[in-house]
This record gives structure tokens, sequence and C-alpha cells, in this order.
């Protein structure tokens, strides 16, 4: 059997972080997944 992945829970605070650097828009959401370890699509939701 294979192990399956635990899903990641981001804090209040990080989605905030998140969300804050994507609305500045001085980053592109690629940047921004990047260096916070998200997918991109997380960064755009």
């Amino acid at each position: 059997m294979t192990e399956r992945k635990k899903r990641k829970v981001h804090s209040a605070e990080f989605k905030a972080k998140v969300g804050l650097e994507a609305v500045r828009g001085v980053k592109t959401i690629n940047e921004i997944s990047q260096e916070f370890g998200v997918h991109p699509m997380q960064v755009s939701r």
C-alpha cells in the first residue's frame, strides 16, 4: 500500500501574508508561490 500525503494546514496569519503580497502587485504570482511554498492557483484564489 502507498502512504497518503497529509494536506498542509495553513494558519490565518500565513494566508493573510500571502494574500497581502498578491494584492500589493509588486511580485508575480509565481514569485509569491515559490517564496511561500504554495501552488500558484492557491495564491490567485
